[in-house]
């Protein structure tokens, strides 16, 4: 009864998550530990109790057995009993908006801190804008239609080490590729390549079976799809039907603390020799050549200006008519712009002008117009 209960209750919170949150936050809701636990501990003793009413009933255990399935049967209760607390306070808060808002913010933490310590995954940093393949390299497409959900950074190392190859990251994680969407050019090793019995280069599927692709983005390696869930949350909050701003501001401020320590990554890293213009746009720090893990991978790093878009531009939009958000909106990309990050401040006055004029035209008191001006004035003045 208790399992069923429990399942009932699981199910509502997932739901719950669904229509009052967003559905790219269910997969985490549906990741906890402690539900998982519980559940596992309650099915656990009831197959205990059912073994055991079947033992006694066809008289296997003797008089010392009996002694013992008590003293066990005392254990099990409680552990039940430790488990029903721990579940009746975590019922209290599974599935909610804030509770899930946390685990979408930890786990975009994560993909963020992961980013910082290695900004190209371990390889080399490519910086070509437009992303254009050198003279001669190799296209390798992707099989199916999906989004890229992890790269293994190590073994296209390891493969390009065997094969003599090059290889230049097209579809970092988060890309949506398709079939005629390359997923990394290759340059040399054609020759040294074995090619099997039906015509396929074996280097060639090698590096494409270093991509793992699913129908749906994931949080672990995708810190982009993180701060994209936490916009999709904000802008449902923000909609007509739910008319919830205290979510889309508790967002903005969530956002800012994710952002800071990408702002505040001044450390070097070991990531090559690169050009100081790219360094300040991209985020990326030189180190010495030696010290790359992946030399032979070449990565995109994450922009700045990406990261900043995915979050604060869909709140932007859906809340240009409430001042209260554009408020907020702007202190926090100020707060980002002095930071002292020279890609973060010019990402972030960016998204505070795009901000600005998306509220002109939403806002209908030309006194919450006139705030705005006066808060942003007061900043270029502090900054001037």
């Amino acid at each position: 009864a208790v399992t069923t209960f429990s399942l009932t209750v699981m199910v509502a919170a997932y739901s719950a998550a669904t229509s009052n949150v967003t559905p790219r936050a269910t997969k985490l809701v549906m990741q906890d530990t402690t539900t998982q636990n519980v559940l596992a501990t309650f099915l656990g003793t009831f197959l205990f109790s059912l073994v055991g009413i079947i033992a006694l009933s066809t008289g296997i255990y003797g008089e010392r057995g009996r002694v013992v399935l008590f003293v066990v049967v005392l254990g099990v209760i409680g552990v039940i009993v430790v488990a029903l607390l721990r579940w009746i306070d975590h019922l209290s808060r599974l599935g909610r908006v804030g509770e899930t808002t946390d685990r979408v913010e930890k786990a975009t933490a994560a993909a963020l801190s992961g980013r910082i310590d290695t900004p190209c995954l371990g390889g080399r940093p490519w910086l070509a804008s437009p992303l254009t393949p050198p003279e001669g390299a190799r296209a390798i497409g992707a099989e199916k239609v999906g989004y890229v959900l992890h790269v293994d950074i190590g073994g296209l190392s390891a493969l390009a080490e065997e094969y003599e190859l090059t290889v230049y990251l097209a579809a970092p994680p988060g890309t949506f590729v398709h079939d005629g969407k390359p997923l990394a050019w290759v340059v040399g090793g054609q020759d040294a390549a074995d090619v099997d019995e039906d015509g396929a280069d074996d280097a060639e599927a090698a590096v494409r079976g270093a991509f793992v692709v699913e129908a749906e983005r994931s949080f672990e390696q995708d810190p982009r799809f993180g701060l994209s869930v936490l916009a999709e949350i904000a802008s449902r909050a923000l909609s007509p039907a739910v008319n919830d701003p205290g979510t889309a501001i508790d967002v903005i401020g969530r956002a800012v603390r994710l952002l800071q320590p990408w702002a505040h990554r001044g450390e070097p890293h070991p990531e090559g020799t690169v050009g100081a213009d790219d360094e300040a746009n991209l985020g990326v720090r030189s180190g010495p050549d030696e010290d790359i893990a992946c030399p032979r991978v070449h990565v995109p790093p994450l922009a700045v200006a990406d990261l900043l878009d995915d979050v604060f531009a869909p709140i932007a939009r859906d809340g240009a008519g409430i001042i209260e958000v554009q408020m907020r909106l702007q202190k926090a990309l100020i707060a980002l712009a002095s930071m002292g990050d020279d890609a973060m401040t010019a990402a972030a006055l960016e998204q505070s002008r795009r901000a600005l004029v998306r509220a002109e035209a939403a806002l209908t008191l030309p006194d919450d117009v006139a705030r705005l001006r006066t808060l942003l004035t007061t900043h270029r003045g502090r900054r001037g």
